[in-house]
């Protein structure tokens, strides 16, 4: 228990109680205060703060946890208890974008509840913010072009729109 001034601060109880208000300034202070990011559920497994803002949906006190360090990814993100599992079998799909942001791999045959294209989003950004996506567990499929505009002005975007739509619509929208 860390000590601030005279006063005893129990960080653990503050830190749970926070994320389940959902206020992400006091789930910052707590984590301040000392909090730890990673806590055992009583029965052993790490991850407890993550799990439960998880299971409620906090998207922002999840990002806030990752960035601090929460371990993401379990050694088979399928079992009932892993943070994507959780937030997937809640239908939390904000919190689903944020954990796959964050480097959450995806097993094999999972249903996120993502469409095509925000899941193909949440993977890009894991590769561009340096949040541990390597190219070996992304799709080959998703292919991402970047185009930097900067000496372009006046270009046509519309035609680049189109294209994005395209490629995520797939050969049916092409028919049209």
């Amino acid at each position: 228990m860390p000590v601030t001034g005279k006063r005893t601060v129990d960080t653990h109880p503050n830190l749970i109680k926070a994320i389940r208000t959902g206020k992400l300034s006091t789930v910052i202070a707590a984590l301040d205060a000392g909090g730890p990011v990673e806590l055992d559920d009583g029965k052993g497994n790490p991850g407890l703060p993550l799990a439960i803002a998880c299971f409620l949906g906090h998207a922002e006190i999840v990002r806030e946890l990752a960035i601090r360090g929460a371990k993401i990814n379990f050694s088979d993100n399928s079992i009932a208890s892993s943070p994507l599992s959780m937030a997937v079998r809640t239908g939390k799909t904000e919190v689903v974008k944020v954990l796959i942001e964050h480097g959450a791999v995806i097993p094999d045959k999972m249903e996120t509840g993502l469409r095509k294209d925000e899941l193909m989003l949440a993977r890009w950004k894991a590769q561009h913010l340096g949040t541990g996506r390597t190219s070996a567990t992304v799709d080959t499929d998703d292919v991402i072009e970047e185009i930097h505009v900067d000496t372009c002005y006046g270009t046509d975007t519309n035609i680049l729109d189109e294209d994005m739509r395209r490629a995520i619509e797939g050969p049916a929208a092409k028919k049209k």
